[in-house]
């Protein structure tokens, strides 16, 4: 009898122990798939704001061209404005998702967009007024900062 009662409590311990290392694998299996759901999220977010950004410097400098050459300007502002009102948009998301750093610098970025959305609806804008904007060197800062949240290490220098 007390083999039958040690080989019965061996059974229980192996069936517990089995128990808590498939659940404590299962945890760290869901923990992995989450950050990596978020960070594709994360990606995503990243690569569409930072693309809409761009879409808001060709058009702004469209129109600074345009003025330049004597033509209407009225198209490149209305795509220059369409670009602006998503990137707010994704601004949002961008700040939900990402660490301080990225944060701080899309703001650097949202910063140096208004000047240069501010000096493009100056109807005497050209090229020369667009051109001294630093947006370009704060969007080296947020791809930076976006590749550090992200983990990705890039050996290319972005300047």
């Amino acid at each position: 009898m007390a083999t039958q009662i040690l080989t019965l409590i061996g059974v229980l311990i192996g069936a517990l122990t089995s128990y808590l290392v498939t659940a404590a694998a299962e945890r760290a299996k869901f923990r992995r798939e989450m950050t990596t759901r978020w960070d594709e999220r994360k990606l995503d977010t990243y690569i569409a704001c930072v693309t809409c950004i761009k879409e808001i410097q060709r058009t702004a400098m469209d129109a600074g061209r345009a003025r330049d050459q004597g033509l209407n300007d009225s198209e490149a502002l209305q795509a220059m404005e369409a670009g602006e009102t998503r990137r707010s948009i994704l601004f949002e998301t961008f700040v939900l998702l990402s660490n301080e750093k990225a944060a701080t610098a899309a703001h650097a970025v949202n910063q140096r967009t208004w000047e240069l959305l501010r000096a493009a609806r100056e109807p005497a804008s050209g090229i020369a007024e667009l051109r001294p904007i630093p947006l370009v060197e704060a969007l080296n800062v947020l791809h930076e900062a976006a590749r550090s949240d992200l983990m990705i290490s890039s050996g290319v220098p972005t300047r």
